[in-house]
């Protein structure tokens, strides 16, 4: 039943993406998670979160990028150069960070360096980095320009109706994840923090419809197993930058831990809140997408961000957590710094791991660093 997820969590194009485009259905990617899913959705086009996972080169990405940038925008470059996404019907990039920003540029660039390397639709999603009434009504123009220019390209119809309808389909997800996720705060888990994860990064992915009904199932099928995991275990969170690769959360749980919470970029803290079912769906799209202030690409929300963390580690009843962040992430590598020291003034031990995107490269290094983690945490 997990395979579904494993599968989509594990690939960049799953077989049921693909199984959809051979009946016609349309791809889009987007970038980042601030990115309402739900408005491609109105527009009966499949939104999947782009991912690195299966890039082995940055021999394409360096020539744009150069040596001392996050690793995650190069392998996006990267696949897109060598037709890696070549399922992929446009491209919506974001404003994550500055290397994020700088992909649209550098792809438009690739584009006419590699012939078909390039969506016919490419999109720049611009998205505010505070929450204050003049920035919603700036992200809801936004918003707006994005409907346009899908409607426009694709010719299809984005109504009001249409979004409340993926606004109520999405709420639903949200709801399942968050019971699914309630489940591993027990003292008796049931299931693993890896299978967790890849149900997280499978809802970025898989068809919406697909995705929610066989996470229905798969809820059904862990609530009432008899397996029970995590037996005097440690119990750990692990937070920080970009990570949809399941091996860094596998290679904690054989080192003999099980994670039991996450904060990360793919993740269960995107799914932490509801759009509002009523009134305007744009605006109501607006103020839930940039209401969340879990990524610290949102300017002068730490304090919350730390709450919140401190919150999931009460519920999940956390031993200790791993902070871990891409080379030159500055924004996840400095509040690591800071959670860090606010953590561990409160008695939670902390380990932070710096590391590239992607394959564990280093699988020796960090094993032997999370083994002597829980150590410290024993002792």
């Amino acid at each position: 039943m997990i395979d579904i997820f494993l599968n989509a969590a594990r690939t960049i194009e799953p077989n049921a993406v693909s199984e959809e485009k051979q009946h016609g259905k349309l791809v889009v990617g987007y970038t980042c998670s601030y990115l309402p899913a739900e408005i491609l959705h109105a527009a009966h086009i499949i939104p999947m979160r782009l991912r690195g996972i299966e890039t082995h080169s940055l021999e394409i990405a360096d020539s744009y990028y150069g040596p001392f940038i996050c690793t995650f925008p190069k392998c996006l470059l990267q696949l897109a150069s060598q037709g890696s996404y070549h399922f992929l019907d446009g491209a919506i990039i974001s404003t994550g960070c500055d290397g994020m920003r700088r992909l649209d540029e550098c792809w438009r660039k690739a584009g006419s360096d590699y012939h078909g390397s390039l969506p016919s639709f490419f999109h720049y999603f611009d998205v505010p980095h505070k929450r204050e009434s003049y920035a919603i009504s700036w992200f809801i123009e936004e918003i707006r320009k994005l409907i346009q220019h899908l409607k426009t390209h694709f010719n299809v119809k984005i109504t009001d109706d249409a979004i409340r309808q993926s606004i109520q389909l999405y709420n639903h997800g949200r709801r399942l994840m968050f019971e699914l996720d309630s489940l591993r705060h027990t003292e008796q888990v049931r299931i693993s923090g890896a299978h967790a994860f890849a149900v997280s990064v499978a809802g970025t992915i898989l068809p919406r419809e697909l995705f929610t009904e066989q996470l229905a199932l798969f809820l059904n099928h862990v609530k009432n197993t008899n397996t029970i995991m995590g037996k005097n275990q440690k119990r750990l969170m692990v937070v920080g930058s970009v990570n949809d690769d399941l091996e860094l959360i596998e290679l904690i749980e054989q080192c003999g831990a099980i994670v039991v919470s996450e904060h990360l970029c793919f993740g269960i803290r995107n799914e932490d809140d509801l759009v509002n079912e009523t009134g305007d769906p744009v605006a109501a799209l607006a103020d839930r997408y940039l209401s969340n202030s879990a990524c610290p690409r949102m300017f002068g929300y730490f304090s919350e961000r730390l709450n919140l963390v401190k919150e999931k580690i009460q519920k999940a009843h956390v031993h200790g957590v791993i902070m871990q962040n891409i080379r030159f992430c500055d924004l996840h590598g400095s509040e690591n710094g800071l959670m860090e020291h606010a953590l561990e003034a409160l008695g939670i031990p902390c380990m932070r791991i710096e590391r590239e995107y992607g394959s564990l490269t280093e699988t020796g290094r960090i094993k032997m660093r999370i083994q002597a983690f829980l150590e410290r945490i024993e002792s």
